[in-house]
């Protein structure tokens, strides 16, 4: 008997312990939409190098303006620190409220896939866990309105 009871909690305090783990990582992730947003609102970059990857990719369809023709752009993680430092100096680019809903599609120990809806767009984000830190590793974003490509 005292061996059924050893093995229930083992079995038990696992089970708790990977719905912690789990709960832990979906606040993480989280965590990480949320840096990557705020530090273009706020411009913090601790906050942006909290959360992204050295190599993160953010890609969107353009527009170009001469021939009407869509293409892939693709910004980089140290363009998008250049990007930040002056695209919202005066304060004036987002609300005084920014909508920031983040929503994660799927999870796994080391990949999550999440959906960030902002004001005027949407970023769906790949984030990896490396070494213990979640990180983001690809954003494919849109304006809601497409015509603004």
């Amino acid at each position: 008997m005292k061996y059924l009871f050893a093995i229930v909690s083992v079995i038990c305090f696992s089970t708790f312990s990977a719905k912690a783990q789990i709960l832990q990582d979906s606040v993480d992730v989280k965590q990480v939409a949320l840096d990557y947003i705020e530090f273009q609102h706020n411009l913090k970059l601790e906050q942006f190098e909290r959360a992204a990857h050295p190599r993160m990719v953010k890609r969107t369809f353009w527009k170009d303006k001469k021939t009407g023709k869509d293409y892939l752009r693709e910004t980089f993680t140290d363009a998008m620190i250049l990007l930040a430092e002056t695209y919202n100096e005066e304060g004036d680019k987002f609300p005084k409220n920014p909508k920031k809903e983040v929503i994660i599609l799927d999870m796994t120990d080391k990949t999550a896939s999440l959906k960030l809806i902002a004001d005027d767009w949407i970023d769906y984000m790949h984030i990896v866990k490396l070494n213990g830190k979640w990180q983001l590793v690809n954003v494919l974003w849109q304006f809601k309105d497409s015509e603004k490509h």
